[in-house]
């Protein structure tokens, strides 16, 4: 069975945030548990897709997992399961896949980018929970949850705090646990103008065993309505400053976010041992 490790939101190897790509032959799925072990071996977050009948009302199933959980949506899998199906037929192309937050349209051009069209998490005011701001290491200037998306999504005072922040994995995993967020999401506006990007970001669930994600597909259905709202424009891109780093395009299109990266193929090769 062939997988990749595919970096994505980015256009050079070892950036961006790598996933693992396993496209089945067969229609049908292995075994959880060992979708769950194929992750935990390439210690990366795994999109596992297969193809649909052509009457289907989708061309691939597709399903994440990390090394210990199933994943409801995970963008830089996404975009790395369309980067290896537009690899292999050499053309741009256009790939409906059923997953489980509804049908996800991904959309790749002769240049290599690849857009994805996510529903949009529109974030909602909520009080800043109890020890948040001890376990972020910033105090936030507002808070917001994400509603399905599941996360909280925190608007520090400025690119320098999101940089420089140091969480209390520990403790931020107990409050994400304790209140059912899948992870927080620290932003503010970018520090300079002219820089390449408007806002930028950190990502963090250490409650799914992500202590830093390097860049997040999914937080930007978030990040994308709460600063098009602040800026005035539908259209923006946002830096994801992990150590690995990595650049989203957003445009916002009613209650569906655009998302546009590159990515590229890092490894690929013949997974030996196969379920069953």
């Amino acid at each position: 069975m062939r997988i990749r490790v595919v970096d994505a939101f980015t256009d050079k190897p070892f950036a961006g945030n790598p996933a693992g790509v396993c496209l089945l032959d067969t229609v049908g799925w292995p075994g959880d548990a060992w979708m769950r072990q194929v992750a935990a071996e390439l210690g990366h977050e795994t999109a596992f897709a297969h193809p649909l009948p052509a009457d289907a009302h989708a061309d691939w199933a597709l399903r994440w997992f990390t090394p210990t959980a199933e994943s409801n949506l995970c963008g830089h899998a996404t975009l790395a399961t369309a980067h290896a199906l537009h690899a292999d037929r050499a053309m741009p192309l256009t790939v409906r896949f059923a997953s489980p937050s509804g049908i996800l349209t991904a959309r790749t051009r002769d240049d290599g980018t690849v857009t994805l069209d996510f529903p949009a998490a529109s974030p909602t005011a909520t009080p800043t929970p109890d020890g948040l701001t001890e376990a972020l290491g910033a105090e936030p200037d507002a808070v917001y949850r994400t509603g399905a998306l599941g996360d909280l999504l925190t608007v520090v005072s400025d690119e320098t705090t999101v940089r420089s922040l140091s969480p209390d994995f520990p403790a931020m995993a107990h409050l994400t646990q304790q209140h059912g967020i899948r992870g927080i999401i620290a932003t503010a506006v970018a520090g300079a103008r002219d820089c390449g990007y408007d806002f930028v970001s950190r990502y963090f669930a250490p409650a799914g065993g992500i202590p830093e994600d390097p860049v997040t597909g999914s937080a930007h259905t978030a990040l994308a309505p709460y600063w098009s709202h602040r800026f005035g424009r539908d259209s923006l891109t946002g830096l994801q400053a992990s150590a690995r780093s990595g650049l989203v395009c957003t445009k916002i299109h009613g209650d569906r976010v655009h998302l546009t990266g590159h990515a590229v193929t890092v490894f690929d090769g013949i997974l030996q041992h196969t379920p069953g």
